[in-house]
């Protein structure tokens, strides 16, 4: 067994029974007690019927022996009473236990869901923790893993309780038939779990990479769908064939070592069990011929060894589905504890500076205050402006691509972010949302309710134009939509939708350009103070910004410009150029407000 559960951490094991203890107090852990409470005492009941069918077969086929055709009737009757009662207690006994893993499916893939889709876990598992290789394929681990988890975990307690009741029930049978016959049958169990787990404990690591593998070539064919119309303008179907030619190939690969386990291992299980049919006749018929048991004892000996084995060898029945189930609760395991990693870019801190420590003190936290932590980069959100204090990125290469940068932006100065150093830029609009761990410094900005960020390359979720544009905490005004889209040019969009309520995929009925400006628009009704925007100009052009930047400043929104060009100069107050070395200048307009 040490073997077998051998790769999995004592901490994914703690993690498992913590799971198991959360279902049980959650607002569910009611309702899943009593159905537990009744897959138990159906178990009992199983069992019970198992042991009355073992004495009425026993009298049965006694009756024949004898040719007592009274008997023979009697018992065939009792015969078919037992097996439909047990045929009711069984279907019932399926019906509770697949209700229960229902219910514990339910509760755990929304326990995972709500983690996982927490800013910044998402993004922090498909990025850096992905590039550490320490968990892939989050998307198969919230449906696959998780449905088989509670599946097999609620499977294998049941076949333990159920195997305990038959221990109990078939000891007492076996060993009224035969003393011995109860030791082989227990040494024999023993004998086969030891062979089980030495033929088959590699499927552990080959089940789990399995998943990994299957998933991948999953996640290339998704890829292809999503991006068709990119990969056929490109011609590029050559590469994507050999990309998921190449998945099959480690598909099939790692399957061809699970089926060579298989063998060695089916070769050791199959001989096992047809042994077990064996073995009671070899002890009780002799017992029989010398005239010391009855001929119905024979088969009862054999369905009580039957049940008692296969109580005592859950090893060697189940090692498939328990090599699996070792993989899934290593793979939950280590996924937890990549989303606690990536959750503790957000732990909260406490930062307090004393009192002004002169010029060199840039920040200075009138109180304890959360602070977001993401490794040397500290973020702190304040309304009072965007502040960056002795700010230093790197990049995966430890290449210096900004260094301690220290400007202090208020609310109204408007800010244009050029130079020819696009990985600095980049880098900034990243760590300014808090997503870029690489360097140290400080980050002051405004919550996420005052400051929005518009990417190069706009995201429109698949959804009506309401669950787009409508924010939690700004309910919707339709006419207020009508009036933005008006002044962004998108006057047409509400008749081309069929109005606020109809589900769209965006990408595929609006222009990359159209896709901007709705972006944008719910930009505009969210109404931040602040806005960073990374290079609007890719997409709309100078002309198009100028009509978003107006609409902007209309609106008293303050905006920070990533731009190639001076071109968009007459639209901001301060210019922040970033140079290749890592160096920066800052530069103020006459009469403009800003700060250095």
């Amino acid at each position: 067994m040490n073997r077998l559960f051998a790769s999995i951490d004592p901490q994914v094991w703690r993690r498992f029974v913590q799971t198991v203890k959360s279902f049980a107090r959650s607002d569910a852990g009611p309702r899943a007690k009593l159905m537990l409470a009744t897959l138990v005492g159906l178990s009992f009941a199983i069992n019970g019927l198992n042991v009355v069918n073992s004495y009425v077969g026993r009298d049965f086929f006694t009756s024949i022996e004898q040719q007592s055709m009274p008997g023979f009737v009697w018992y065939a009757v009792l015969y078919v009473g037992v097996f439909a009662a047990s045929t009711v207690v069984a279907v019932l006994f399926r019906f509770a236990e697949e209700r229960l893993g229902l219910l514990w499916r339910d509760w755990l893939t929304r326990d995972l869901v709500s983690a996982y889709v927490e800013h910044p876990t998402f993004y922090r598992l498909n990025d850096y923790v992905v590039e550490n290789g320490e968990i892939t394929n989050p998307d198969q681990r919230i449906t696959d893993d998780v449905r088989a988890f509670t599946t097999t975990t609620l499977s294998f307690l049941l076949l333990f309780l159920n195997a305990t009741f038959t221990v109990l029930a078939f000891s007492g049978v076996m060993w009224s038939i035969s003393p011995r016959l109860f030791v082989v049958g227990v040494v024999y169990a023993a004998l086969g779990s030891v062979g089980a787990v030495f033929f088959g404990h590699p499927l552990v690591g080959l089940n789990s990479q399995q998943l990994d593998k299957e998933a991948e070539l999953r996640s290339e064919l998704i890829h292809l769908r999503e991006n068709a119309e990119s990969v056929a303008l490109a011609r590029n179907e050559t590469l994507h064939k050999s990309r998921l030619l190449h998945r099959i190939d480690d598909v099939i690969e790692n399957s061809r070592r699970m089926v060579a386990v298989n063998r060695n291992l089916g070769f050791f299980v199959t001989g096992y069990n047809y042994m077990i049919q064996i073995i009671p006749a070899l002890i009780v018929a002799p017992m029989f011929i010398r005239g010391h048991a009855q001929f119905g004892e024979i088969a009862q000996s054999a369905m009580a060894f039957s049940q008692l084995l296969g109580a005592f060898s859950l090893i060697v029945t189940q090692f498939q589905s328990i090599s699996s189930f070792t993989a899934i609760v290593g793979r939950l395991g280590s996924f937890a504890e990549a989303i606690e990693q990536a959750q503790s870019v957000g732990i909260q801190a406490r930062a307090v500076c004393d009192e002004h420590a002169g010029p060199e003190c840039a920040i200075c936290l009138p109180e304890p205050s959360p602070v977001h932590a993401s490794m040397a980069i500290k973020i702190h959100d304040d309304d009072t402006g965007i502040l960056f204090d002795k700010l230093t990125l790197r990049s995966g290469q430890d290449e210096t691509l900004l260094h301690e940068l220290t400007v202090t932006i208020p609310p109204g100065v408007r800010v244009l972010v050029i130079g020819q150093n696009q990985a600095a830029k980049t880098a900034l609009f990243r760590a300014t949302a808090g997503m870029w761990d690489v360097g140290e410094g400080w980050v002051l900005r405004p919550g996420p309710e005052r400051m929005a960020f518009l990417p190069e390359r706009p995201y429109l979720p698949r959804g009506s134009l309401r669950e787009l544009l409508e924010r939690p905490w700004r309910p919707l005004d339709e006419q207020r939509v009508q009036d933005v889209l008006e002044r962004l040019g998108l006057q047409t969009l509400l008749a081309r939708v069929r109005g606020f309520d109809h589900e769209h995929d965006w990408s595929e009925i609006l222009s990359l350009g159209e896709q901007q400006l709705v972006a944008f628009a719910r930009v505009v009704l969210a109404a931040p103070r602040f806005a960073f925007l990374d290079r609007p100009v890719t997409v709309l052009g100078v002309d198009g910004v100028d009509r978003l930047l107006r609409t902007l400043r209309e609106h008293e929104i303050t905006y920070l410009t990533i731009c190639e060009t001076h071109g968009l100069k007459h639209h901001h107050d301060a210019v922040l150029e970033l140079t290749t070395d890592g160096t920066w200048r800052w530069s103020e307009f006459p009469g403009r407000p800003g700060q250095g």
